[in-house]
């Protein structure tokens, strides 16, 4: 890292570890203090499998939407998007934006699938577990941890480099601390914790954002204002033209190697976002009739951050190059500085010194824990339930389920800091791994979204396709590689049309082999075994109090569930269901009443769900819900992905100084909508809980004294 450090090292090494393990040290206490306060004057304990590794289902919107912003707002978020303006003008910004969001805005109608067909679901394999059994399960397994094991590393080496670059803290150390300082607390508050970190982290991202642009935008910042913006860019067009960019502008649209990296980034966010863990967890964890909201929520506010930032950031890293404040003035930044991401940290030192160089510092490492906390508890739950209690103990206890959590969490952590530090010796950084991530687990993608969102999806094609997709993918990946590029290396791997190649080939072959696959082999899974019927009944919200009464066609089982409900009985039910009958067990309970007063002992050592978000939605609500999806994914797609980007792109216009005063001022507004929404929004919703622990607090402030 070193040769990409040059130029840019402004604060000590002091300052560097100061921030990483003092900072982190602070929040991993303060998040402990509030898993403390959550257990004595809440009904939620972390010492309940069902609270640690889903939060008990109950996460309303507001908070939902915060924890999906904070999961996707990586060092990537901040430094690629940056890179992108940087390298290619001011598409870059916009093509981040529009491409990173749709996964999560489509992500809505997994999100309610999973609530309407799954609400009892821990993970995705599980689902896959119960309707194409253990060979799907453990494919699918695989998939979810290779993509957690390289979003990780895109979080834990991305900041790691860039902390190294700024402090000359060393890369391998930072590579071990930030995981363990962030494991520190998610071991003790689970999945809740990530939540409120997440909240904590966000609103001071949104903060530190706002510092920026406002220093890039304002008349007395080092720029001189958007005017002065506008033709400092133009200069700099003049002086060293965008190759690729049509007449060598950072202000057009029309850029071929912008738009390439824009579709390797699509593919990639595809596979970030469908096969992590992470956001089926946030799913997993929201309540029902609020989830698609959350979803919709969370993807207009995190567009809001690389738009702005990278528009700020890396458009204003283009117009400092020739202040005498840039680090490495008169010279812009070498391909080995881009390639880490050190844009957006030059502009910062170029604004405010070393100031600017620890607020970048701070901002990088409050994205980095509060998404790699997500990362952690996600890859915990797919060892725990998906390995241990599916194969080692299935009659494992609650406690035991959290100890086992615990343990997953700092074996995730050792084995994220050991594999970063691999990639940092063979000169591997954040940008290459998000430019391929998408050939490596690409497969998976449309295969894990078709189980649940089309009926016919057969088990040879859930088997199949994505093993498939893989294969095909790296054989494109490397025989594209080797005729454009002659020889086969790290760099060369990395360039992203070869990339691409590799990308596209892997989802597409999931895609189609998942669709013929199904017509040429129709059959779907088939287990009549009393386990499988009873797992099936879990994952479907399906209560059975006497599962060893069961028989082996399962007749026992749907007969019981009969008798407990007809009324709550739908005809939506899911596809291959028929060996059992979705059933409401919990009709009469209002699901606006929760949590219920609960003993110490069933906080603690509970099978069962504490939550009776549990049940299957009303198909009414998800028919609702569906529309709503349906619709805001029509828009966005057409207005954001497809109109205004691809008019841009064909018509080659190079902005007007009127044309780019506007642009910034819609990516300025745009932050501060996300922050309405992922700082303002949770507060007002959860102001009763808030409320309910301090009058706890000062009961027993009052009782003592």
């Amino acid at each position: 890292m070193s040769s990409a450090a040059g130029g840019l090292q402004v604060l000590s090494d002091g300052f560097g570890y100061g921030i990483v393990i003092g900072i982190g040290g602070f929040f991993a206490m303060f998040m402990l203090l509030l898993t403390y306060l959550q257990n004595r004057y809440t009904d939620f304990s972390t010492h309940n499998a069902e609270e640690f590794n889903t939060a008990s289902r109950s996460v309303k919107p507001g908070l939902i939407a915060t924890g999906i912003v904070s999961s996707w707002t990586w060092s990537a978020t901040l430094l690629t998007s940056s890179t992108f303006a940087y390298t290619y003008g001011i598409s870059g910004g916009m093509w981040y934006a529009a491409n990173g969001t749709l996964q999560i805005l489509l992500f809505g109608l997994i999100a309610i699938k999973i609530k309407a067909h799954a609400p009892g679901a821990h993970t995705f394999p599980e689902i896959v577990l119960s309707r194409n059994g253990y060979v799907a399960h453990i494919s699918y397994w695989f998939f979810g941890i290779a993509t957690n094991m390289m979003v990780g590393a895109c979080l834990v080496l991305g900041g790691s480099q860039v902390v190294a670059a700024l402090s000359g803290v060393n890369t391998y150390a930072a590579c071990w601390i930030i995981p363990f300082v962030v494991a520190a607390y998610v071991v003790a508050g689970g999945l809740r914790s990530t939540f409120i970190a997440d909240y904590t982290h966000t609103a001071i991202l949104f903060v530190a954002i706002m510092v920026f642009a406002f220093q890039v935008y304002l008349p007395t910042g080092k720029v001189g204002g958007l005017d002065r913006f506008y033709d400092l860019l133009t200069e700099a067009s003049e002086r060293t033209p965008v190759p690729g960019n049509h007449e060598g502008s950072y202000l057009t649209f029309r850029s071929v190697d912008g738009l390439i990296f824009a579709w390797n980034l699509l593919i990639a966010g595809f596979a970030n976002v469908w096969l992590d863990q992470a956001y089926w967890q946030r799913a997993i964890a929201s309540q029902p009739h609020t989830s698609v909201k959350a979803y919709i929520a969370g993807g207009l506010a995190w567009y809001g951050i690389p738009f702005g930032f990278a528009t700020a950031m890396g458009l204003g890293c283009v117009a400092l190059t020739s202040n005498p404040a840039f680090p490495t003035y008169p010279e812009p930044l070498s391909a080995a500085q881009n390639g880490a991401g050190l844009s957006a940290p030059a502009t910062a030192i170029a604004l405010l010194g070393k100031g600017g160089a620890g607020l970048m510092l701070l901002l990088l490492f409050m994205a980095v824990t509060s998404a790699t906390s997500a990362e952690l508890i996600a890859a915990s739950s797919l060892l725990t339930f998906d390995i241990y209690k599916t194969y080692i103990r299935p009659q494992a206890s609650s406690s035991e389920l959290v100890r086992v959590s615990h343990g997953g969490i700092l074996f995730y952590a050792s084995l994220l800091s050991g594999f970063c530090c691999v990639l940092n010796a063979v000169s591997i950084d954040l940008t290459w791994i998000l430019t391929v991530l998408g050939v490596i687990v690409g497969g998976g993608v449309f295969p894990v979204a078709l189980v649940l969102l089309w009926p016919r999806m057969s088990w040879v094609a859930t088997v199949a396709s994505p093993w498939a997709g893989l294969s095909c993918g790296l054989t494109a990946w490397l025989v594209v590689t080797k005729r454009r590029s002659d020889t086969i290396n790290v760099h060369t791997l990395g360039e992203p049309l070869n990339a691409l190649a590799g990308n596209i080939t892997s989802i597409l072959t999931g895609l189609l082999l998942a669709i013929v696959l199904s017509f040429l082999f129709p059959a779907k899974y088939s287990n009549s075994e009393p386990e499988a019927i009873a797992r099936d009944a879990k994952i479907k919200g399906i209560t059975v109090s006497e599962i060893e009464n069961v028989s082996a066609d399962g007749s026992n089982l749907q007969s019981g569930m009969l008798a407990k409900g007809r009324a709550a009985r739908t005809p939506n039910s899911i596809a291959n269901s028929s060996q059992v009958c979705q059933i409401n067990s919990h009709a009469t309970r209002d699901q606006q009443s929760f949590p219920n007063s609960r003993t110490a002992a069933d906080k603690e050592d509970s099978n069962q769900p504490d939550s009776p978000f549990t049940d299957p939605m009303d198909p009414r609500l998800v028919r609702r819900a569906t529309r709503l999806a349906i619709m805001a994914n029509a828009i966005f797609v057409f207005v954001a992905v497809l109109l205004v980007p691809y008019t841009l792109f064909g018509s080659a216009w190079i902005f007007s100084k009127a044309g780019f005063k506007a642009w910034c001022v819609v990516s300025f507004v745009w932050v501060w909508v996300g922050m309405f929404i992922c700082v303002f929004w949770p507060l007002y919703e959860s102001r009763s809980s808030i409320g309910r622990i301090f009058k706890g607090m000062i009961h027993d402030v009052s009782r003592d004294t």
